[in-house]
């Protein structure tokens, strides 16, 4: 049967022996990448965190990690590779009949344990790993978006020696000791017969090649670390912490595989006027006691430009008006969000005497039929009262 769940090494992205701080740096990278909080609703990033845990909850379990780099999934999932579990044990008083334990094995885990799949695995193409870049851009820059220009450095193949690891002209030769599948098969004799078990090569690292003049640049790695600037567009609406996926722009792939992808982050300043909901925008704006008593037309700003708008006679503090379709473009959508807008009254301060004397004057002049409020407080205090 085939496998049905991808290497916990590939999951990582790191390679087989990597240290335990490896292992622990890139579970914490992922797991920043596809943490729930990060990515509410997304059901495939719920799924690569979940893929993530298990992957670091073996490697990082020095017996678990032991099982799997010897048996990979089915030395730590006895069921794994529909073989039924512990059921073929009929007729297990007559072991005589079995020459090699790998077979044994073999009907217990699914027959995952023959060369062939293991040589394929460790010289077939693989996948470059995925690079984290962050950019820091405007609030009006996200709302309106941008194209701006991002440098990071990635493995790229080596253009001195076209990613093969040798010096130009040299030979690169086929491993004696593996014959150029990458891995390697020992045996051992015991009580019970004869146990097979295939490793990665030693000699070759699991390339199966050997180079005997590695190239100057790269030392042999067949990658160099390069500098890269794209340009890339940023949406119109885009929020805070939001990724750009861009297919390709990753990390060269080994044996010939693809490059991996760039995921970029997007961190947006906060605006000392706006304050942004989603994909409606909020600002305060402080009128005059006179403006809120007898109204005025204010020029309020919004993320589009200025915009007209007058309060009427006796505006209250607190009063929120709205602006319909005024502020931020809902992403991959043709509408927009709205802007509201909170009035501030400003109570004026470090009045003079004289100021103090026609406010006095005025504020007798006035009744409770002025204020709707305070009229409406009374009126429930005497029934409370009476």
């Amino acid at each position: 049967m085939a496998d049905s769940k991808r290497d916990f090494y590939e999951v990582l992205g790191i390679t087989k022996g990597a240290s335990d701080d490896e292992i622990k740096k890139a579970y914490r990278k992922l797991a920043k990448k596809y943490h729930p909080d990060l990515n509410p609703g997304d059901k495939t990033a719920e799924d690569n965190m979940k893929e993530v845990n298990e992957a670091y909850e073996v490697l990082s379990t020095p017996e678990k990690k032991s099982r799997y780099d010897q048996f990979g999934h089915a030395g730590i999932d006895p069921s794994y590779g529909g073989g039924g579990g512990f059921g073929g044990f009929s007729g297990m008083g007559g072991m005589g009949g079995i020459d090699d334990l790998s077979d044994l094995f073999s009907s217990f885990f699914g027959g995952g344990f023959s060369s062939s799949s293991r040589s394929r695995s460790a010289t077939a193409p693989r996948r470059g790993q995925d690079i984290q870049a962050s950019i820091t851009i405007d609030f009006l820059e996200a709302c309106h978006g941008k194209k701006v220009e991002i440098s990071y450095n990635r493995p790229e193949k080596c253009p001195e020696c076209n990613g093969s690891g040798a010096a130009p002209g040299s030979n690169v030769s086929t491993c004696p000791d593996c014959g150029g599948t990458g891995s390697v098969k020992t045996t051992q004799r015991t009580p019970f017969g004869v146990i097979s078990q295939e490793s990665v090569c030693p000699k070759c690292g699991g390339k199966g090649k050997v180079i005997t003049d590695p190239c100057k640049r790269c030392g042999g790695a067949g990658r160099v670390n390069a500098s890269k600037t794209l340009s890339v567009d940023i949406p119109a609406g885009i929020s805070n912490g939001q990724n750009i996926q861009l297919s390709g722009q990753g990390a060269v792939g080994a044996n010939g595989g693809p490059y991996g992808d760039l995921h970029i982050r997007i961190n947006i300043r906060p605006d000392d006027i706006f304050e942004r909901d989603g994909f409606d925008i909020h600002s305060d704006f402080p009128i005059t006691y006179t403006q809120a008593v007898l109204g005025d037309e204010l020029t309020v700003p919004t993320n589009d430009g200025n915009v007209k708008y007058t309060v009427p006679e006796g505006t209250q503090g607190g009063t929120v008006f709205r602006l319909r379709g005024k502020v931020v473009k809902k992403l991959n959508r043709n509408d927009y969000g709205d802007h509201y807008v909170h009035i501030v009254v400003e109570i004026p301060q470090k009045l003079s005497s004289k100021q103090k004397e026609k406010l006095r004057e005025f504020d007798e002049s006035l009744t409770l039929q002025n204020y709707q409020k305070r009229s409406s407080f009374f009126d429930k205090i005497k029934k409370l009262f009476t």
